[in-house]
């Protein structure tokens, strides 16, 4: 059976059932249409009728009979009717559809991670188009996660598919030999789906553990097949010791508290450990990735006993190296919080001042809030106030513009 809403149990199964349908079917915009159709049935009959006692099995037949009236509707797709009748007649006839096992230990939607990772795309699009089939993330999170319009998304989105359908390459599991050239950018989805998990985008939710608990699965998963990547280990790692802090995150009316004012005793000591000790032992290989880095500071974050016990100047120095790695400006706004940290916040808000010519933080909700927590810290209440009503305009997170605006409202408070 399934747990928790039928909203949240469809959108768990939604990326394995789309997965077994593309291993069979190999047009992602077909199996999209069928799979979504499926998900419909289900919301419309399960409250109804009971949930199937193989909701997989269930969502996956639904999308296959979608597809066999389709075939059968286009007589110049006739020969491929006749391969998913079928199948469609002997899953029926066992009882279960598509009972093949699909990637490692059998997980869909690891499978599905890298046939979306595509060679005819750009690792952008195909980073775009996997966190629409895997994460099930819309569109608008897809962009505020490349820091870009929506309507570039989309057209990001929609041209991905159309490159994959005129590539000539077929839609397919991945042999082995092709695994590591695909493993960037699925790393990279992984990432992006986790941080949306852990600190929502939009929405009254602050977070989306459903997502944040997908992506620690999958990523798990994955280091089981490749346990001697040091950046699968150190991302598994990395996802752990930031998830270990989530009950601390938020007070039980679902506010946001920030990390320096988190009841610690709260955090996951099970998770830090292992976090630990998988971000230690990737260290160890001698490469040091961009996830190790991150994974590294997180550590150090959550093996201080207090917020005032943080080493701000080892994570400084970790961002410092993480900087030079890549082209990243969540890193630098990241590291004008370490550098403010370390050598004052007239330090940091001049870093800042720097990144306000970066478009692609541009009208950004996070820029402001730094910039007002630092010229708070400054003693610059006037500007702080004004850049908290900024920041609290631009989120689309309701717990982050209450958080924001009870700031803007103290200072407002205390000046009067």
């Amino acid at each position: 059976m399934l747990s928790g809403s039928f909203e949240g149990s469809l959108r768990e199964l939604a990326p394995d059932v789309l997965g077994a349908v593309l291993r069979r079917y190999r047009d992602f915009d077909a199996a999209e249409d069928a799979v979504q159709e499926s998900l419909l049935a289900a919301a419309v009959t399960w409250p109804r009728d009971g949930v199937p006692d193989n909701p997989r099995g269930w969502l996956i037949q639904v999308a296959f009979r979608r597809l066999t009236d389709q075939v059968r509707s286009e007589q110049a797709r006739r020969r491929r009717e006749d391969v998913l009748a079928l199948d469609l007649e002997q899953c029926e006839a066992l009882g279960v559809p598509d009972v093949e096992p699909a990637g490692p230990e059998g997980d869909d939607s690891l499978l599905l991670l890298f046939m979306c990772c595509h060679p005819a795309l750009t690792p952008t699009s195909a980073i775009a188009l996997t966190l629409r089939a895997v994460g099930g993330l819309s569109t608008v999170e897809i962009a505020k996660a490349f820091l870009v319009s929506e309507a570039t998304m989309a057209q990001r989105i929609s041209r991905a598919k159309q490159t994959i359908k005129t590539s000539g390459v077929p839609f397919e599991r991945p042999s082995a030999a092709e695994w590591p050239e695909r493993l960037q950018a699925v790393l990279h989805v992984l990432y992006l789906m986790f941080n949306e998990g852990y600190a929502a985008s939009g929405g009254a939710e602050l977070v989306r553990a459903d997502l944040g608990d997908e992506a620690i699965r999958l990523t798990r998963s994955l280091s089981r097949v490749l346990p001697g990547d040091g950046e699968v280990t150190s991302l598994l790692a990395l996802m752990l010791l930031t998830d270990a802090r989530r009950r601390a995150r938020t007070t039980p009316d679902g506010d946001l508290v920030p990390l320096d004012e988190q009841d610690r005793s709260l955090w996951d000591r099970a998770r830090i450990e292992e976090g630990v000790a998988l971000v230690s032992a990737a260290m160890q290989r001698g490469h040091v990735g961009p996830y190790q880095l991150q994974a590294a500071i997180a550590a150090v974050h959550d093996e201080a006993p207090r917020a005032e016990d943080t080493d701000w100047r080892q994570i400084l120095a970790l961002y410092d190296v993480l900087e030079s790695l890549a082209d990243n400006p969540v890193v630098s706004l990241n590291r004008a919080i370490a550098l403010a940290m370390v050598d004052g916040p007239r330090a940091g808000l001049e870093r800042l001042n720097a990144l306000d010519k970066d478009e692609r933080l541009k009208g950004h909700h996070r820029l402001q809030a730094v910039r007002a927590h630092l010229l708070e810290r400054a003693g610059d209440h006037a500007a702080a106030l004004e850049a908290y009503r900024a920041a609290a305009a631009h989120t689309t997170s309701l717990p982050e513009e209450r958080y924001l605006r009870a700031r803007a409202d103290r200072l407002a408070s205390s000046r009067s």
